[in-house]
Formats: C-alpha cells, structure tokens, sequence
C-alpha cells in the first residue's frame, strides 16, 4: 500500500535524494555542459556563430567609433583571428575580482561585460555579456593580445581556463586595438570545419551595415576548394552601405519603380544621449519574389521582430496615405502583404539597450522598437513619395494591381489544370496549328465566324492557329466576380492558351509564342481589342508585360487601277498614297473593307497575316507608365461612366471629324 505522499514500497528504487545530489556548476562549466542554450546547438550554424560573437565585439568598437578596420583570418587547422584597432578590453584589476584583471573577468565570467551601463557603449551587438565568455568555453585554444597605452599585454587559454597568467609583453609603440585567435573544441563541435565562403559573406554584411569600417578578409588558399569564388584576400568596404548591398543583390533584376530609396534617420535622444539610428535601402520588383533582410545594432535578425513591425507598418500607412491625397479610392484595398510581397529591402537598427530573444539573437523582441522605426520610416517614406510623385503614382499603382489581383484570386476559380494523364481540351471553335514547339506559332484572335473562316483560308496551317470569338467580350474592368466565372468566351480563350491565370499564371505553359488581336479596321474593332487588351492587362498581365501579345493592322482601303493593287490602312493613307502610287488622272477604284470576313482570303494573308509582308504592333506595358496607364484602363473601360464622359469633354476639341 502507498504511503498518501509517499512512494511505493518495494518498488527498489533508490529514496535518499539529499543535499548531496544538488550538484553546482561553476565558472564556465554550464557553457560546456549544455552549449545548445547559449548557441543554439553544436551544428554548422552554432559553429559560425563563435565566430560572429568575436566579429560582433569588433564591429562594436568600429559603430562606438573607436575602430576604423578589422582584421579577420581563417587559417589552416581551423583558426580564426579576429583583430581590431579599437581601444583594447581592459587589462587594469577588476574592482570587484582584485586578483583578476579585467581581460580574465570578460573571458571566464558569464553575464561580464562593458555593454550592460551603456557607458562604454551607446549601441552594440553584445548585450548578454557571455558572447566572448561562451566562445572561450566552446574553444580548444584561445590566444588573447591586447595593445593599450602603448603596451602588449597576452594570455591564453583552452576550453575557457587561463593556461598562462596575463603576460606583459613589453612596449608595442602606436599600435592598440584586441587580437582574438581561437579554435573550435572538437570535443563539441566534432570534425566540422569553418566554410570560407559562410565567413567572408558575414564579413560583407558587415562592412555593408557600418560605411565606416574597413573589414580585411584573409584566407589559406589551401582551404579554398575548388570552384569556390571566396577571394584569398581583399578589403571589404561600402561607402554606400546598404545601397551598395541590396545593388549587388539584385543586379540585373527588372524594378517595378526605377528609383532604389535609400537613407538615414536618427532616432529621438535618451535622457540627453544619443538614441541610435535607422538605415535603409529598398525596392520593388516586377515579378521576383522579394525578401527584407533586417539587423539590429549590425547582428542580423532573420525572425524579425519588433523593429521589421514598425518598418512595415510604415510604408503600408504611408502609401494608403498617398493614395487618399491623390484621390485615389484603391489604395484603401492595399495591404503589407499587396506592397510588400515583391519589395526587395535591407535595413540596419542601431539602438540602446535592445532586447533579442536568447542568446542567438535572432529575433528583436524590444517593445519600444516598433513605434521608433515607425515614426523615423514614416517621416522619411512621405517625403520620398512627395519628392517623386511620378515615381510613387507607380509605386501606388502597382500595389493596387497586387491588391486586386489578390482579391480577384478569392473570387475567381481558376481554370483547373488538366491532369498530365487526360488529353488537353481545347476549345470546340480552335482550329489550331500543327507544330508543337510554342516559340515558333502564334494564335489570331478574330471577331465571329465570318472573319475566322477568311483567317482559317489564309493562315500557315503549320504556326497559325485561329480562334473565333463571339462579337464584343465582356469588359473585365466593369464585370463582376460572377459574370466573369461564368463568361464561356473568356474560359476558352484562357483554355485555348493554356498558361492560366493569375497567381497560377505559367508562362511555360503559353502554347503559343504570340497572341494576336485581329479584328476589323473600323471603331467596332477598335472596341474590341480594347476589350481584349483589358483583358489581357487585368488578368493575364504577365504575358503581356513578357511581350507575347500583339494587334494586327488590317488595311480598310483597296485601291485598284489596271492590274495594280494598293493597300490603305485609314483614309490618310488612303489620301498618302493615291498621290504616290497612281499616275495623276487616272481613275483609280476604291473599295472599302466593311470588316475582314469580306476580304478576299489572299488579300488577308498578303496584308495581314504573312510574316514576310505584315505590319504588327506590340503591346508593351512598361512600369514607368503603370499609374498613367492603370488610370487609362480605369477611366476608359472602368465602372465610372462620369470619368468616360470627363476624358470625352477633354479631348472632343481634338476631333476634326467623326465617321459614320
């Protein structure tokens, strides 16, 4: 039977748990114990770590403004020396451990350090005071050299115990700053060795993230595999900062603004000192994915945090407000994810006394950061859009086209993709072409019956394929989310291209190299390639903006005399050339084409459709014009009658006559 609070009898195990057992680490045993609750774990990634943590002091000096370069090696065997020209740690006795200098405080006590009144340092990347304490833990050897006041001082160490007492190494003239070289226990971390490339790509955010460093980067050539671009040596410095980095990153790239915003902003001052700074670089691509890399104090922080919070906050309130100002109803639709989704940014946050979750410091969990970055952001991302309206027009204009194409994903099904096992349905009035390489075909959008069975006479049965569309298509730009699920015409010119739309828009998938607007030389056809350009342009404007769609340019005019015939594209160069190509008084018969159905199947491929002989105009959407021509498409073809009749009475003075 149990005892009520007891254990069972008999069970023989052992009860005399005591005092005994209590068991207390000292030192920087608990380091060595359990390195995965101050690194995160013994993998490649805790194993750079140590090497950012002994970075990390010296960038501090360099951001104190104490340092202008740092030296950083990678040697065979696994070493790494990291050296500044900054102040030195300090050597002098510690108040509090007499009989240990300070240098021996900061390498064997946890939770030591120079960072922790603010004092020594406005702003840094060590705030826990175990970064150097810890490496000196998890490392087989450490080699310590500090110059300060004109004096060498040196000790060392293995797995975080003093193997030699401070050490004066005598006079050492000018020189001063701290020389760390250490080597990774394999006790923890096994045979893994440092990467080159890992190491010289965190010496490169560095330097990007503070302009006033001069990082040297040196590395064995024996540890360089081959094929590894890593430099042996070079000096790593960015005047341009963070500029300078998201360039190099996105180089070649196509922008969705052409402008790349970068800057600097102070933050408001602490009890009369400084309170830190914000820096930035960013912009908008037009069809790659986009990313936002942030730091704090120069120790990035790839979980974000409170200070990326208040960056998107920001650029999202400031363009909603942007938007409202240009009387722009849209905007108010936009949201972090419309504006930032394809943003591509760097930003850097030097601020005190900053709080990270854990010792990794990957995550900034700073309460106060948040609404700092917020109102220094704001300030500036609203003189930037006022300093360029042109530039955040488009800017507004191509959040919009992510918002609504957002929204029209909720509400539209997507024609489902065919299953690689079933045949392809195509759509019963496609006659298509037979070669199957897409690049070389191309599909003519005809209006009605008529004028296909003239294109399907006229076509190259090999690269031409011809679908017949029914009159006007619905205008996108009005209709709404029902009426264009179930419109039959535009399923089957999406399912006649095979590409999709929207998000599952695959232009991989396009069957055919170029998509054609034929319609008939007179207003009607005018119509309705400005149906079919809306279309396009809403719905499918990746394929538009990848230079796949055209219009063809059928003439109206016929003009005969004697066995020569003449074609005439609208009455001014009906006139252009009845001057040109006919002998003066001669009569010359005209005739005018009511639409393509009419015309002789010849005399459709002679004009229109022969590669060797046609004239084609390329519909081309560029982002310099994306809010002139969002504002085009919405006030031409939009659901506001008021803003068709507004541009009527703008531009009727330009119309000397109207043909009926």
């Amino acid at each position: 039977m149990n005892d009520l609070f007891g254990s069972p009898a008999g069970n023989g195990k052992r009860d005399d748990y005591s005092a005994k057992d209590i068991e207390v680490l000292e030192g920087l045993e608990p380091v060595r114990r359990r390195p995965g609750m101050y690194i995160g774990g013994t993998d490649e990634n805790a194993l750079h770590h140590l090497a950012a943590e002994i970075l990390d002091n010296a960038m501090d000096e360099a951001v104190a403004g104490h340092a202008s370069f740092i030296e950083f090696t990678l040697e065979p065997g696994n070493f790494i020396t990291v050296r500044d020209n900054g102040r030195g740690i300090p050597v002098d006795p510690h108040p509090k451990f007499k009989h240990l200098s300070a240098l021996e405080v900061i390498l064997t006590t946890l939770h030591s350090g120079g960072k922790f009144g603010g004092n020594a340092y406005a702003t840094s990347g060590g705030l826990h005071g175990v970064g150097s304490s810890v490496v000196n833990a998890l490392s087989e050897v450490m080699e310590v050299e500090v110059a300060r006041d004109r004096n060498l001082w040196k000790q060392a160490y293995a797995r975080g115990k003093p193997r030699t007492k401070l050490i004066d190494a005598g006079a050492i003239g000018n020189r001063r700053g701290t020389n760390i070289r250490f080597k990774p226990d394999t006790q923890i971390f096994g045979t893994q060795s440092f990467i080159p490339a890992r190491l010289y790509r965190l010496c490169r955010s560095k330097a990007y993230l503070f302009r006033g460093v001069k990082i040297r980067w040196a590395c064995g050539p024996s540890l360089l595999k081959q094929g590894d671009e890593t430099p042996a040596e070079t000096e790593l410095h960015f005047p341009g900062g963070l500029r300078d980095s998201l360039e190099a990153d996105i180089e070649g790239a196509a922008r969705a603004i052409s402008t790349l915003w970068a800057g600097d902003a102070a933050l408001p001052m602490v009890n009369g000192e400084t309170g830190g700074k914000l820096e930035w670089a960013m912009t908008w691509l037009e069809s790659s994915e986009g990313f936002l890399h942030s730091y704090c104090n120069t120790v990035p922080t790839p979980q974000g945090g409170t200070h990326e919070a208040g960056f998107r906050t920001a650029l999202v309130k400031g363009l909603r407000a942007w938007g409202e100002h240009r009387g722009n109803k849209r905007a108010a639709a936009v949201t972090a994810e419309d504006l930032l989704g394809q943003m591509v940014a760097k930003f850097s946050l030097f601020l005190r006394d900053p709080q990270f979750q854990g010792q990794t410091k990957e995550k900034l969990t700073s309460p106060e950061a948040a609404r700092l970055v917020e109102n220094a952001l704001r300030d500036r991302f609203d003189h930037f859009l006022a300093g360029d309206p042109v530039q955040a027009d488009n800017l507004l204009a191509f959040a919009i086209e992510r918002a609504e194409e957002r929204i029209r994903r909720k509400e539209l099904k997507d024609t489902p993709r065919k299953s690689a096992t079933r045949r392809l349905r195509l759509p019963g009035k496609l006659t298509d072409c037979t070669r199957e390489d897409a690049s070389a075909t191309e599909i003519f959008l005809v209006e009605g019956d008529s004028a296909g069975g003239s294109a399907k006479q006229a076509r190259n049965r090999e690269t031409q394929a011809i679908l017949p569309l029914r009159g006007k298509i619905l205008n996108v730009a009005s209709a709404s989310a029902d009426k264009l699920r179930q419109n039959q015409e535009l399923k089957d010119l999406v399912e006649a291209l095979g590409c999709g739309v929207g998000d599952k828009f695959n232009c991989d998938r396009l069957r055919y190299g170029r998509v054609i607007i034929m319609t008939d030389a007179d207003v009607d056809g005018a119509h309705i390639a400005s149906l079919l350009m809306t279309f396009f342009y809403r719905e499918l404007p990746e394929l538009v903006k990848n230079g796949h769609l055209y219009l063809a340019q059928p003439p109206l005019y016929r003009m005969t005399q004697g066995g020569k015939s003449v074609y005439a594209m609208d009455d001014v160069d009906r006139e252009r050339k009845l001057k040109r190509e006919f002998k003066a008084g001669s009569k010359v018969e005209i005739s005018r084409f009511k639409g393509l159905g009419e015309m002789p199947p010849a005399a459709l491929k002679e004009t229109t459709m022969d590669p060797r002989k046609r004239t084609l105009l390329k519909v081309i959407a560029t982002p310099e014009s994306r809010a002139h021509t969002n504002d085009i498409v919405e006030s031409l073809m939009g659901r506001k009658p008021e803003l068709r009749f507004q541009f009527i009475q703008e531009h009727a003075k330009g119309v000397e006559e109207i043909d009926v």
